[in-house]
């Protein structure tokens, strides 16, 4: 028995994301996963909830290595995105409103960035006096993530805009509509 911790998923949230990250075994290759997909999921919400580094899992979690590589996997595959998609979807319908949004809001916040951040990831924002990145976002009218890109600090918020609302009709198309 393992301990609990605080980002563990109740069997009505795992019931939720089962189906999306539940590796299919017609006509797959190879040998079957050696550990659960709840175990690995619930590892990967531990990194994200905690912030500590892949190596520093607690024992009672698959190996690090395991669990980063079906993390890589999904965020490469874009499973991760359609998971976000899918619980957005499903939170708006919960909250009454159409599944998919047709109205947003974009923003931007600029960050400062450490000194290990390398210097083509950043930039200085003259008008804030910083020097960093740019987090720019598109989010619904309730407030639910749509779109986001990360840049220098120095790129202005009407250039990033074009990108970002592409972006936004590419992949919600209804909010783009009008």
């Amino acid at each position: 028995m393992r301990r609990r911790y605080p980002s563990d998923l109740t069997d009505a949230q795992w019931a939720l994301i089962a189906p999306l990250v539940t590796p299919v075994s017609v006509g797959r290759r190879g040998r079957p996963p050696s550990h659960p997909m709840r175990a690995i999921v619930t590892a990967i919400l531990y990194v994200a909830c905690t912030g500590c580094p892949w190596r520093a899992l607690p024992r009672e979690f698959p190996p690090p290595g395991t669990v980063y590589w079906w993390f890589a996997r999904w965020r490469d595959d874009h499973t991760l995105m359609r998971l976000h998609d899918r619980l957005r979807e499903q939170c708006r319908t919960a909250a009454g409103r159409h599944a998919h949004p047709s109205a947003g809001a974009i923003d931007s916040q600029s960050v400062r960035a450490a000194d290990t951040v390398p210097r083509h990831s950043r930039g200085f924002d003259v008008a804030k006096k910083v020097n960093g990145r740019k987090r720019h976002i598109v989010v619904d009218t309730m407030g639910l993530l749509l779109a986001v890109m990360i840049t220098g600090a120095h790129v202005n918020d009407r250039t990033i805009a074009r990108d970002l609302l592409w972006r936004t009709r590419l992949f919600h198309p209804r909010s783009m509509a009008r």
